[in-house]
Parts: C-alpha cells; sequence; structure tokens
C-alpha cells in the first residue's frame, strides 16, 4: 500500500517505463523471423518473438548486472564506452538513432511533474540515455539525471536513488521509483523508497510483487491517477 503522504520526489527508469523498449525488440526479432513465418499460426512470427524477448529478460538482467556484483562495474563500463566511440568513428554516418515513447508517458511526465521533481535511474548508458531525452523534448522535466557511470554502483544497489535524492532536496525514504523490472524495485527498497511496478515494460505482474512492489499500474500513464495529479 502507497503512503503519498510521504513522497516528494520521483525516480524514473527508462527502458520498459518511458522507452518501449519491449516492443521495439518484439518488432525487430519478429521482422528477422519474417523468412520463416510458414513455422508460426498465421504466419504470424510476433507471438513467438515476445515469448522469446519475455524468456531472456531475467537472465539478461542478470548479466547486465554481473560486473556490478563482481565490483569491475566501472572498468566494464569505461571499456563498452571506449569500444563503442572507437567504432563510431571508424564507422560511416548513420542516421540518428530513432526511440520509441511508452504511450502516455509524456501527458503523465508532465502531469506528475506539476506537483514533483522528477529524476531519471537508469542503468543505461548516459548517451543513449540523454538522446532518448532529446528526441522527445523530455530533459528539462528531470531535476537530474542518473546514467550507468553516476555512480558507483547501478541498479539493483540503492547508490543512484540516493544520488538523485540528495539532488533533488529530499530524503531517498521520500522518493518513489517507478520502473517495469525487479531491478528498479529491489533499487528503491533498498534505499527505502517506495515502488511502483509497471506493466508496460518487461516485467510480469507476479514477479514485482515478489520484488516487493508497493503498487502494480498497467502502465506509466497510469500514475497521475495513483498520485492524485489529474
Amino acid at each position: 500500500m502507497l503512503d503519498l503522504s510521504r513522497i516528494r520526489a520521483l525516480c524514473f527508469d527508462v527502458d520498459g517505463t518511458l522507452r518501449d523498449t519491449d516492443n521495439q525488440y518484439v518488432d525487430a526479432l519478429a521482422r528477422r523471423l519474417r523468412w520463416a513465418r510458414f513455422l508460426f499460426p498465421a504466419g504470424d512470427p510476433a507471438p513467438f518473438a515476445r515469448k522469446v524477448v519475455m524468456a531472456l529478460e531475467s537472465p539478461g538482467t542478470f548479466l547486465y548486472s554481473l560486473p556490478d556484483r563482481l565490483g569491475i562495474d566501472l572498468q566494464v563500463a569505461a571499456l563498452s564506452s571506449a569500444l563503442s566511440e572507437a567504432i563510431e568513428r571508424r564507422l560511416p554516418a548513420r542516421p540518428a538513432r530513432r526511440f520509441t515513447l511508452i504511450p502516455g508517458a509524456r501527458e503523465a511526465l508532465l502531469a506528475v511533474g506539476r506537483r514533483y521533481p522528477l529524476a531519471i535511474v537508469s542503468a543505461r548508458d548516459e548517451r543513449a540515455t540523454l538522446a532518448f531525452l532529446r528526441q522527445f523534448d523530455l530533459q528539462p522535466l528531470f531535476a537530474c539525471v542518473a546514467t550507468a557511470l553516476t555512480c558507483r554502483h547501478a541498479k539493483p544497489y540503492p547508490d543512484q536513488i540516493i544520488w538523485a535524492a540528495q539532488r533533488m532536496g529530499v530524503p531517498p525514504s521520500a522518493c518513489l521509483m517507478i520502473g517495469d523490472t525487479t531491478v528498479d524495485i529491489r533499487a528503491g527498497r533498498a534505499a527505502g523508497a517506495q515502488t511502483v511496478g509497471v506493466l508496460c515494460g518487461f516485467g510480469e505482474e507476479k514477479e514485482l510483487r515478489r520484488a516487493g512492489a508497493d503498487v502494480i499500474l498497467p502502465g506509466t500513464a497510469d500514475l497521475p491517477a495513483l498520485l492524485e495529479c489529474v
């Protein structure tokens, strides 16, 4: 049960919460399977692609957090960034990457942002995170942005939420962490924050409840009603 009186600031995950990563991955895999569409019911590989993406989410999250668990997250992130920049310098110029926004996410941010300071708390790299925010002109809505290298540890550790709370001038316990995976919920609980799980991304209701989400919503668009910001 959510205690609205405690909430003084909001922290948002990006992938699956604001950015429609789930459907992008499903669509990309379905396109690659079109050559074998005769193998699928009604010739549509999309339902199979969705099952594959969802099945990979849990081990993918574990592998993504493994460097953090081993204490080499900063080294791995720095190496990844250096390799990415080196590859980009050697490749021909490509069109800017286009992202997809979760339906209703912008309207939700505008509504809750009139009452609360907002922060981004993402374990992804800074470049992609800022590119997404710029594409939809969302960056001015956020007081601060925490990405992979902002803190010593990324989610599911509490460091990023604690960092964001400090910059918004509130204690971590006064924050509400909104995300679509158990990693988001675990990070919020570790920071002493309340948590909301949304079902518009990778997470499933059963696992979000098991992780300890205070509330579970169908999507980010439902947040203003929950927070009485409509």
